[in-house]
C-alpha cells in the first residue's frame, strides 16, 4: 500500500462504519437489532456495542454454516489477514488443489460477515473484531471447529532457549543468538512446502501415523517421559511440541501443511439441498389440506364445548393437571401429545383462559364467541396465523424445566422465543419445493442446521437439539392443522407465510392421483430453489398475509349443509360441514360418535334430557328433526324423545340444603327404596316432598345416575333452563409471544436511529478549538467528552456566535437525563432559550440554556 492508502484506510471499527452509507448502516442494524436498543449516541459508541462478547455471540449464533467457518479460518490467521491467505485457508493451497466451490461463496460470505460488523478492513487487511477472534481462536481449554492448536510461536512461548536451538539443529538450520529469531526461522520452514516436504519425508512410517492422526484434531497427545523412537524423532523435530508435562501439540503450521493449506477437513460453501419425498397433484394438497382445517376447526370447537360450562381447575403453580390432560385427551379421542397441541393452541388465540374465581377453572372466553361468529376460513386464518407466531411450544408439555419439575400445558415456562422463526422457515423451505411436493425430514434438517449451525450440537446429538425438536413438531402440527397436505405445503399456508404463489401449473389430461403422485420409495429429484427470506414477517405483513390464506382456502371448504340423514339405529348422519344453528342444536340433542368426513351423532335418553334441560320441548325436537332430515324420522326416535319428555321434571330438586318433590307418591317411595339412594341422605318431609344432605348439583347427578329425569327449579318454584354456554371468563387478552431478544425495527425506526447516530457522530468528531478548563485544576475536554463551561462563560459564547454567525460545539442534557453532543448555529438567545440551526439534526431548534453542559469554538478548518 502506498502511504495516502495507508492513512485512507480504517484504523478502528469505528472509522469503518463512519464510511459507510446509510443503506449499509441499516443493513447492519436490522441484522442485529440488539445494537440499536437504546439508539447509540455516535458511531463510536455503536462499534463498542457491536464488539462486546453478548452481542458478538448473538450475532455468531445467527450465521450459516460456511460463514462461520469463514470467521473461524481468519480466527487462526494472521491479524490482519489478506483475502488471498483467507482464500487459502478456506479453498486449500492452489499449488496443491484448491475448491472452486469455495473461491466462488467467499466473497458472500466476507460481505455478510462485514454487514454484520464482525469483519472490518479492505481485502488486504481483514480484520475480525477481538471478541470473535477470542471467542473462536483455539487454545487448549476451549478447541476450535477447526481442529488447528498454537502456532509454533504460541507452542514455544514457555520453552528453554537452549531446547528451541536444539531444534533448530535438528531440523538443519543454523543456529541464532535469541529466540525470536529462532522461533521466526523455525515457522519460515514448516511454511515452506518445499523443506517441510523434505523434512517430513525423513520420518520414519510410524511418526508419519502419528501425524495423521491429529492433523484433523485434535491437535494434542499424550506421551510418557520416555517416548518411543518415532515420537522422539518428532519431538527433536519440533513437529510436536511439549504443552504441560506429558501433553504435545501439533503446531499449526506443520497441520496447516498437512492439509494442504485448509483450516477445515469439509467445507460446506453451499447450503445442502432439500430433497423432495413425494409429489402429489397440487389439487389433491390442497383439498387434503381443507379437509384437515376442517376437522382442526371441528377439534377446536369440541373442545371450547366441553369447557363452556366450565373446565378442569388451574393447578396453583398454573396449568392442567396430568389427569385433566388424560381425560381431554380422551373426550377429543387423540393422543395426550397431540390434545396438549390443541389446548395450547386455544390458549394462544385466547379463546380459553382462566376464570379467576376464587375457586380457578379453565373456561371459554368472549372471544370464543366471537371467533365462533366468523365464516370458518377466517376462524382457520385466526388460529394458523397464532400458531405460526406463537411461542408457546406445546411439544415440550411433560419435560421437565431447570428446576427439575414437570411441564404442565397451559402452565408457565413454555415459551420458547426460538419457536415462530423455526416454523417460518420450516414452511419457506416446503415453499421453496415445486408445488405439491413433500421434503424428506432428513434433509430438512440438514438444512435448517447448516444454516444455524452454533444453535445445533453435533450430528450424533441432535436428538436433544431444541430446534430439531421443533422443526419435527412442525411438520407434524402443520398437518394436524391444514397448512401442509400429505407433507407438502398447500396453497393457503404458502399465502401464511408470505411466499410468493408458484407459477400455474396445467392439469395434465387424463391424469389420475395415482399417476401424479410418487411415493417415497420412488426416485425423486433433488431441488435447490431459493425460500423465501428467513426473517419472519412484520406484525402488518402477517396480517395480510393471514387475510390471503383465508381467502385462498374459503373456496376449498365445502358449503355448508341444513340437512342430515335419520337413521333407524338412533343415529343420525352430518355428509358435511352442518349450518351453525343446526350444529349447535344437534350438538345438544345428540352425542358425537364419530367423526371424519361425515360425521355421525347418537341419540340417547341423557342427550336428549340434555335439550330439555336447554329448554326445548318435544314438539321443538319433533318439528327440528321433520324440518332438517333428508330421510323420515324414524319411530325409534320419535318413542325416545316422547318417553323422556314424558318423565322430564316429575321430579323437581331444589335447595334446602337440597330437596325432591313429585307429585307421584310413589315414585318418591321408589327412590327411597333403591339402595343407590343411600349416599344421598334423603328423608321423607311430606307425602311429596324429600329433603337431602347432599347440594342440589350432587344431588341431579345421584338421581340421574339411577335413571330418573329430574328438573332443577328455582325459589320461585320455576324450572331452571341450563344453558350449555352459561359460563365464560372475564374477557382476557391472548398471551403475547416472548420474542428472542430485540424486535427487528422496521423502517421509520431505522431512519430516525441513523440520523440520530450520524448527528452524534458529526457532534463528536467536529475539530474544536481547545479552551481553558472549567474549573482549576480540571483538564481540558477531550474529544468524545461533553464539553463543561461555567453558566456566565455559556451565555457568553452563545450570544458572541450569534453576532459573528459562527457555529459551536455544545453539550445537552434532555429531559430525560440523555446527553449528547451538537454542533449549532445561534440565531437568538432570550428568555433562557438560544434558538439555533442544529447541524448535527439538519433543523431550526430551540435549547434550554440551564441544559447546555457547556460550549466550545470549532477549529478554523471545521466545516
Amino acid at each position: 500500500m502506498s502511504t495516502e492508502e495507508k492513512s485512507a484506510a480504517p484504523r478502528s471499527l469505528a472509522e469503518a462504519l463512519r464510511v459507510r452509507d446509510d443503506v449499509s448502516l441499516a443493513a447492519l442494524l436490522r441484522s442485529r437489532p440488539d445494537l440499536i436498543t437504546p439508539v447509540p449516541t455516535d458511531l463510536t459508541q455503536l462499534a463498542t456495542r457491536a464488539g462486546t462478547r453478548a452481542s458478538v455471540v448473538r450475532a455468531l449464533e445467527r450465521l450459516d454454516r460456511f460463514a462461520l467457518q469463514t470467521a473461524q479460518a481468519l480466527a487462526v490467521a494472521a491479524d490482519p489477514a489478506p483475502y488471498e491467505e483467507l482464500l487459502r485457508l478456506m479453498a486449500g493451497d492452489p499449488a496443491v488443489a484448491a475448491d472452486p466451490a469455495v473461491a466462488a461463496a467467499l466473497p458472500r460470505a466476507v460481505a455478510l460477515l462485514r454487514e454484520q460488523a464482525l469483519v472490518w478492513g479492505a481485502d488486504d487487511r481483514l480484520r475480525l473484531v477481538r471478541t470473535a477472534r477470542e471467542l473462536l481462536a483455539p487454545s487448549a481449554q476451549h478447541p476450535s471447529p477447526t481442529g488447528l492448536g498454537p502456532t509454533v510461536r504460541e507452542a514455544t512461548a514457555g520453552m528453554s532457549p537452549g531446547r528451541i536451538q536444539e531444534i533448530l539443529a535438528a531440523v538443519g538450520l543454523p543456529s541464532t543468538h535469541d529466540s525470536v529469531s529462532a522461533v521466526s526461522a523455525l515457522s519460515a520452514l514448516f511454511t515452506d512446502r518445499t523443506r517441510m516436504a523434505a523434512l517430513l519425508a525423513e520420518l520414519p512410517e510410524e511418526s508419519r501415523e502419528v501425524l495423521d492422526r491429529l492433523v484433523w484434531g485434535p491437535p494434542y497427545g499424550q506421551v510418557t517421559h520416555d517416548p518411543a523412537p518415532h515420537l522422539r524423532a518428532l519431538l527433536d523435530r519440533g513437529l510436536l511440541l511439549p504443552t504441560a508435562p506429558g501433553t504435545v501439540v501439533l503446531p499449526r503450521e506443520t497441520a496447516l501443511h498437512l492439509r494442504a493449506g485448509r483450516a477445515h477437513r469439509t467445507p460446506e460453501p453451499v447450503p445442502p439441498p432439500v430433497e423432495a419425498a413425494a409429489t402429489h397433484r397440487p389439487q389433491i394438497v390442497d383439498a387434503t389440506a381443507a379437509g384437515q382445517a376442517l376437522a382442526a376447526l371441528a377439534t377446536v370447537e369440541e373442545l371450547l364445548k366441553d369447557w363452556d360450562e366450565g373446565g378442569p381447575a388451574v393447578l396453583r403453580a398454573g396449568g392442567l393437571s396430568v389427569r385433566d390432560l388424560k381425560r381431554t385427551a380422551v373426550a377429543l379421542d387423540v393422543p395426550e401429545p397431540v390434545a396438549a397441541f390443541w389446548v395450547e393452541l386455544a390458549y394462544a388465540a385466547g379463546l380459553i383462559a382462566s376464570d379467576g374465581e376464587a375457586d380457578e377453572r379453565y373456561a371459554a372466553t368472549p372471544a370464543y364467541d366471537e371467533w365462533r361468529e366468523l365464516p370458518p376460513a377466517e376462524r382457520w386464518a385466526r388460529l394458523a396465523g397464532t400458531w405460526l407466531t406463537a411461542t408457546r411450544t406445546p411439544g415440550v408439555v411433560g419435560g421437565r424445566d431447570a428446576k427439575d419439575r414437570t411441564l404442565s400445558a397451559l402452565g408457565p415456562n413454555l415459551d420458547r422465543s426460538a419457536a415462530p422463526e423455526v416454523r417460518h422457515r420450516v414452511l419457506a423451505l416446503l415453499a421453496g419445493l415445486p408445488e405439491g411436493t413433500s421434503a424428506t425430514e432428513e434433509s430438512l434438517l440438514a438444512r435448517l442446521h447448516w444454516e444455524r449451525p452454533l444453535r445445533a450440537p453435533q450430528r450424533e446429538q441432535r436428538e436433544d437439539d431444541l430446534r430439531t425438536r421443533i422443526a419435527r413438531w412442525t411438520l407434524s402440527e402443520a398437518e394436524l392443522l391444514g397448512v401442509t397436505g400429505r407433507g407438502a405445503l398447500a396453497a393457503p399456508g404458502r399465502a401464511l407465510i408470505g411466499a410468493p404463489p408458484p407459477p400455474h401449473r396445467a392439469e395434465p389430461s387424463g391424469t389420475s392421483e395415482g399417476q401424479a403422485s410418487r411415493g417415497p420409495g420412488d426416485k425423486l429429484p433433488v431441488h435447490h430453489h431459493t425460500p423465501p427470506p428467513l426473517a419472519p414477517l412484520t406484525p402488518a405483513e402477517q396480517a395480510a398475509a393471514t387475510a390471503t390464506a383465508a381467502r385462498l382456502l374459503a373456496p376449498l371448504f365445502p358449503e355448508p349443509l341444513d340437512h342430515v340423514l335419520l337413521q333407524a339405529d338412533l343415529t343420525a348422519v352430518a355428509p358435511g360441514p352442518l349450518e351453525r344453528p343446526l350444529a349447535d342444536l344437534l350438538g345438544v340433542l345428540a352425542d358425537v360418535e364419530s367423526k371424519g368426513g361425515a360425521t355421525v351423532y347418537r341419540f340417547t335418553p341423557g342427550s336428549v334430557r340434555r335439550a330439555l334441560d336447554a329448554g326445548r320441548t318435544a314438539a321443538d325436537l319433533h318439528a327440528f328433526l321433520a324440518r332438517h332430515s333428508r330421510t323420515p324420522v324414524p319411530q325409534p326416535l320419535t318413542y325416545l324423545i316422547d318417553d323422556v319428555a314424558r318423565r322430564h321434571g316429575r321430579l323437581r330438586v331444589g335447595a334446602a340444603s337440597a330437596y325432591v318433590r313429585c307429585d307421584d307418591d310413589a315414585t318418591l317411595d321408589e327412590i327411597l327404596a333403591d339402595k343407590r339412594a343411600a349416599g344421598l341422605g334423603l328423608r321423607r318431609l311430606a307425602p311429596t316432598v324429600l329433603a337431602a344432605q347432599s347440594d342440589p348439583a350432587a344431588l341431579l347427578e345421584g338421581l340421574r345416575a339411577m335413571g330418573f329425569a329430574p328438573a332443577a327449579e328455582s325459589a320461585a318454584g320455576d324450572v331452571l333452563i341450563a344453558r350449555a354456554d352459561a359460563h365464560r371468563t372475564p374477557p382476557r387478552a391472548a398471551p403475547e409471544p416472548v420474542p428472542e431478544g430485540p424486535p427487528a425495527p422496521d423502517d421509520t425506526l431505522l431512519t430516525a436511529a441513523i440520523r440520530a447516530i450520524r448527528a452524534g457522530d458529526l457532534a463528536a468528531t467536529t475539530p474544536r478549538k481547545p479552551g481553558p478548563p472549567a474549573d482549576e485544576g480540571d483538564p481540558p475536554a477531550a474529544n468524545g467528552d461533553l464539553p463543561r463551561t461555567a453558566a456566565a462563560e455559556t451565555l457568553a459564547t452563545v450570544q458572541a456566535a450569534v453576532l459573528t454567525g459562527e457555529a459551536l460545539w455544545i453539550g445537552y442534557v434532555n429531559a430525560e437525563g440523555a446527553a449528547s453532543q451538537r454542533v449549532i448555529a445561534p440565531i437568538r438567545v432570550e428568555g433562557g432559550f438560544v434558538t439555533a440551526y442544529d447541524h448535527t439534526a439538519d433543523e431550526v431548534r430551540t435549547y434550554p440554556l440551564h441544559r447546555i453542559t457547556g460550549v466550545a469554538e470549532l477549529a478554523d478548518d471545521a466545516t
